[in-house]
């Protein structure tokens, strides 16, 4: 076998490898391994390999393949310990030992499922569920979530949140959001409980220790709040089958991890955490991007009343969109012929543990991509798109988000974000009269909180060379004068970023982020050539800046951030978020460098940008029982970086290739127009 290029992922082989590595330094310990993942080479070592690769010659050396390996042991009876070793595969050696005091790893659903049945067994617990007299056959669900810090507890010591529900029926996916109840309990990291109290069923209530019964009057029609197709009426059966048929073939080329279509080529990889990425991004030969990734995503809610402010998810940080990925199916969650790839992560012993069919592969039509009429002749020329689509969706409790690139014939890039799946409930009074504030009630007794999802996408160009600058355009109105005498004149005015910060968009000025090359000039345009963010406008956070949220997810604060390059620099909420106490993201470490006077400009040199943005999801009665999908697209398109339009040469649309069929039977029944409320 070939040896792995210098971005794959880890084999199966190397991460047994550093497993072994690393049981020999820990010989007589018990190693919880965390993360056994690629730690991405020196980009200086990268940029001489790749030039040496696309020159087609053999490269001066291969960087070294490192490992980047996350293990917990326990120090005392009630005390485990993180530490982070990277690995030298090729020398099968410990080149960086670190002990991460007060830092905890992501989520995983082995220790969840224990805090579940240790939680249940706990007879503090019992005692309050049997207060409530639930109904005969009713089960109660357990959802542990992560503790997002609220400076109410010791945060050097994982804490876990224990939120209660009631399944009515027997069926395993009867959905138990419908009916929350309004117990709560705290759980220790040696599974221990530490409280157990009420939580707040109106506006004006605090939690509390009084025994309520549960409210039967809450107990509504299977229709209103199940979602699956076994305990809800039969689906309509007017939709056709449809079906997407390549006889050709698809038009991409893969090898291994590395993907060719139409011009584009660039290399997949994949990480527990961030899930997809991509690198050495190119068109038609010429460099765009060095990496392409989703960096974080914070999810807090707006409900002020205790202990709601602990629901605050960090679903990379805390979670792993790796980890989470779906297992993805034929016919399901990509249409077409469809490439998948698989990913590896590892087990607690340190084995290879198989992710499969994480991400898909395909192509779509994608409307007109251009068309021209020609008045006078009636003559009409039309291209139709062909997209490239790399998808993967993650489940992270009750959510399910859908991450997909996309990539164009114009050698424009799409980033889209679909947010789905089933809100986060809590109880509520039944027939609440006073509109709560911060929720909606989708149920009886059932309130949907208000709450934001914020992505961060992690933007790292090499337009036509690492050497980028950031440019912020503004289309102004002139003045109206003598230049200007009909007052229907605008201009553009530019100006660059020299140094690192946080900016925002402002849509009255149709301000744009370009990220250009100034050493390369378009000989037509006379200008610079480069790419801009198309963003998705979004409110930034609404928690207030002194909140432990806005600590704790600072890239929440501005829309775009100019950051210089540094080596494992990838995560704008710092790399350790579970209950982190803030100080430790994009905005602090900017202000520290400043304050050191190690701040370097950002003009000219190796830059990355960093685009936040998402929902504010104000929930909807439409939005339930399973919410229809909210999408979100971020676009990099070319800016004077070519000399004309370059999808010009995409070949025509015509019948005789596309075999569209001409519907001819004509519905003359009366009902066929009728509506209904």
């Amino acid at each position: 076998m070939t040896a792995p290029h210098p971005f794959d992922p880890l084999t199966p082989t190397e991460i047994s490898t550093a497993a072994t590595v690393v049981r020999s330094r820990y010989s007589d310990q018990d190693v919880n391994f965390r993360v056994i993942t690629l730690k991405e080479p020196p980009k200086n070592e990268m940029i001489t390999f790749l030039d040496q690769e696309h020159r087609k010659l053999p490269a001066p050396w291969t960087p070294i393949r490192c490992a980047r390996v996350e293990i917990m042991i326990r120090v005392a009876p009630c005390e485990n310990e993180l530490h982070e070793l990277h690995v030298d595969l090729t020398n099968n050696s410990i080149v960086r030992h670190q002990v991460l005091k007060g830092k905890h790893s992501y989520i995983d659903s082995g220790y969840m499922k224990e805090v579940e049945t240790a939680c249940m067994a706990d007879q503090k617990v019992q005692d309050e569920i049997t207060k409530l007299d639930l109904p005969p056959g009713a089960s109660v669900v357990v959802e542990p979530w992560a503790y997002a810090t609220d400076g109410q507890n010791d945060m050097s010591k994982r804490v876990t949140m224990c939120w209660f529900y009631l399944r009515l029926l027997e069926h395993q996916d009867a959905n138990y959001y419908a009916y929350p109840l309004d117990i709560c309990a705290e759980i220790s990291e040696d599974l221990k409980i530490t409280k157990v109290y009420r939580l707040p069923s109106s506006p004006d209530e605090q939690v509390h220790s009084e025994p309520r019964p549960f409210d039967r009057q809450k107990i509504h029609s299977t229709t209103a709040s199940e979602y699956h197709p076994d305990l809800r009426p039969s689906p309509r059966a007017s939709t056709k089958s449809y079906q997407v048929v390549q006889p050709e073939g698809p038009s991409f080329k893969i090898r291994g991890n590395q993907l060719n279509w139409e011009k584009w080529s660039f290399r997949v990889g994949f990480n527990y955490r961030e899930g997809l990425t991509l690198h050495d991004i190119r068109y038609d030969g010429r460099s765009l991007f060095y990496r392409l990734s989703l960096a974080e995503m914070f999810v807090p809610y707006g409900d002020p009343r205790s202990p709601y402010p602990r629901k605050a998810a960090f679903d990379l940080g805390n979670d792993g969109a790796g980890i989470n990925a779906n297992n993805l199916k034929l016919g399901c969650d990509c249409l077409g012929t469809i490439k998948y790839f698989d990913a590896w992560h590892n087990t607690r012993s340190g084995e290879p543990m198989k992710l499969p069919n994480v991400v898909c592969c395909h192509e779509q039509d994608d409307g007109i991509l251009w068309k021209h009429t020609n008045f006078r002749t009636g003559h009409a020329v039309v291209t139709r798109a062909r997209i490239l689509v790399l998808q993967t969706i993650i489940t992270v409790s009750n959510y399910e988000y859908i991450f997909a690139f996309h990539f164009c014939q114009d050698a424009s890039i799409f980033y889209e974000v679909r947010a789905t799946g089933i809100l986060s409930t809590v109880p509520t009074n039944f027939g609440q009269n006073t509109k709560i504030p911060y929720g909606t009630i989708v149920a009886p007794g059932v309130l949907a909180p208000y709450h934001q999802h914020l992505f961060c996408l992690r933007i790292d160009p090499a337009v036509d060379g690492l050497k980028n600058s950031v440019s912020i355009e503004e289309s102004i109105p002139m003045r109206l004068d003598d230049d200007n005498p009909f007052g229907v004149g605008y201009v553009t005015k530019s100006h660059y970023v020299e140094n690192e910060g946080g900016f925002d968009l402002d849509f009255t000025r149709a301000r744009t982020f370009k990220f250009v090359n100034e050493a390369k000039i378009n000989p037509v345009t006379n200008t610079a050539v480069g790419f801009k963010l198309m963003p998705f406008y979004s409110q930034m956070l609404l928690a207030d800046r002194g909140s432990f949220h806005a600590k704790r997810s600072e890239y929440g604060q501005h829309a775009v951030w100019v950051t210089r390059y540094r080596d494992d620099d990838f995560f704008p909420s710092g790399r350790y978020t579970m209950q982190s106490m803030g100080g430790e993201g994009i905005a602090s470490a900017i202000q520290n460098r400043s304050d050191s006077g190690n701040q370097d400009s950002v003009r000219n040199s190796d830059v990355v940008v960093w685009h936040t943005f998402g929902s504010t999801h104000n929930p909807r009665i439409e939005d339930w029982p399973v919410m229809p999908n909210e999408k979100m697209m971020v676009g990099l398109k070319p800016v004077n970086f070519f000399l004309g339009n370059p999808g010009l040469d995409v070949a025509p649309s015509t019948q005789e290739k596309n075999q569209s069929v001409l519907y001819t039977k004509e519905d003359t029944s009366s009902s066929c127009c009728t509506s209904r409320l």
